[in-house]
């Protein structure tokens, strides 16, 4: 199954990596993509992950590594003329990003965020769907 990883899925595996999250990561039926920008997220809260989690920065740098092994990264200009719709139908627009990959993709998102239920045009599935739906 194809899916859009949205980067709460990756922050919450690196803070708890016994995790439904992190197993699914690297399940094997599932391809994963991400906005290129999705680095530069994760970067941002690197301070604060590494604070919950209580991981070293190099394992903070390793765990990061072998998760970003299994997402592939699309470059923007691969999918910005989706960019406009995407901002329509994302009800938060900090996720427009992610819809406008999965308009792309043509494929569902992976989020524990509720708010983007509220809209009806790309599926989203949580992680507790997502492991319902492969069982």
């Amino acid at each position: 199954m194809d899916l859009v990883i949205d980067a709460n899925i990756i922050i919450s595996s690196l803070i708890v990596s016994e995790s439904k999250n992190f197993d699914l990561i690297f399940n094997d039926n599932l391809r994963l993509f991400a906005p290129e920008f999705l680095k530069q997220e994760i970067e941002k809260y690197k301070q604060e992950i590494t604070k919950k989690s209580n991981l070293l920065e190099y394992e903070f740098n390793l765990f990061l590594g072998l998760i970003f092994l299994r997402i592939d990264l699309i470059p923007h200009n691969e999918f910005k003329e989706f960019r406009y719709k995407a901002k329509e139908l994302s009800p938060d627009q900090n996720d427009s990003e992610y819809f406008a990959l999965a308009l792309k993709l043509k494929c569902p998102i992976w989020t524990n965020d509720k708010k983007l239920k509220s809209q009806d045009k790309i599926k989203i599935y949580s992680t507790q769907e997502l492991l319902s739906e492969l069982k």
